[in-house]
């Protein structure tokens, strides 16, 4: 069977790993069939769609509605590489799931709007599917209605034409969309468990997803929820691409 690649951007080892054992969780996978490429660390190398199932991209420090000029050279040349990697996948409509920065590339390159309208703090919201969610291959095996985490400061405030709605939120109106048939993304976590996203925000206390004074709250509202559901995406994905 083919692996699936998750193409990474966090810096910060500690979240570069606790993201990938996320991925590994919530797909029910093993390290060779998801193959891990860290953009940040160097140039993407030469990938060959062909040798993958599926592509992922999961979130990142970086927001891709960012002025350029603010944007660190690192930053410049990930979404370079990263634009060109879409123009192939949307072209043969390739199974791609993108997870916060990854809604955010895929705006942002398909001209919908990105900006920060719609930002979310760090912690868990409530996302209920549209009908075109709950007809959907991948997403009818989610919960109508259910607890997910978030944490950004763009969000799709527009989308991109052709694309369709498949989920909402209560302070986001733009959780998930589809282009084509194959091409997925979501502002909500599929990989964040209650433990994973503790990890996160200590690792990014600092970085604006919440009043860091606020952490004692924060932690509160992560540890009364319950946040299971959006692995069953990934499990989903999985098994609907992988071959």
């Amino acid at each position: 069977m083919k692996p699936f690649l998750l193409l990474a951007t966090r810096s910060e080892d500690e979240a570069a790993d606790d993201e990938y054992a996320g991925f590994l969780a919530a797909g029910d996978l093993t390290p060779d069939r998801l193959h891990r490429v860290r953009l940040e660390a160097a140039p993407m190398p030469p990938i060959d769609l062909d040798a993958y199932s599926g592509i992922i991209v999961g979130g990142s420090p970086f927001n891709a509605s960012d002025p350029v000029a603010v944007k660190s050279p690192v930053q410049r040349r990930v979404e370079t590489e990263l634009a060109a990697l879409l123009d192939r996948v949307l072209a043969r409509d390739f199974p791609f799931l993108g997870a916060c920065y990854g809604v955010g590339l895929l705006t942002s390159h398909l001209r919908g709007r990105l900006d920060g309208t719609w930002s979310e703090e760090a912690g868990p919201t409530w996302i209920s599917l549209t009908d075109e969610g709950a007809s959907d291959q991948l997403f009818a095996a989610l919960a109508p209605t259910f607890e997910a985490f978030v944490g950004h400061k763009e969000a799709c405030s527009q989308l991109p034409p052709g694309a369709v709605l498949l989920a909402t939120g209560q302070n986001c109106p733009v959780q998930a969309f589809r282009v084509g048939r194959n091409v997925y993304a979501t502002q909500f976590h599929p990989e964040l468990t209650n433990a994973g996203i503790l990890t996160r925000i200590r690792i990014y206390r600092e970085y604006g997803y919440f009043d860091p004074n606020a952490m004692a709250d924060v932690i509160a509202a992560i540890d009364a929820s319950v946040v299971t559901e959006p692995a069953n995406l990934m499990k989903a994905f999985v098994l609907r691409f992988g071959r």
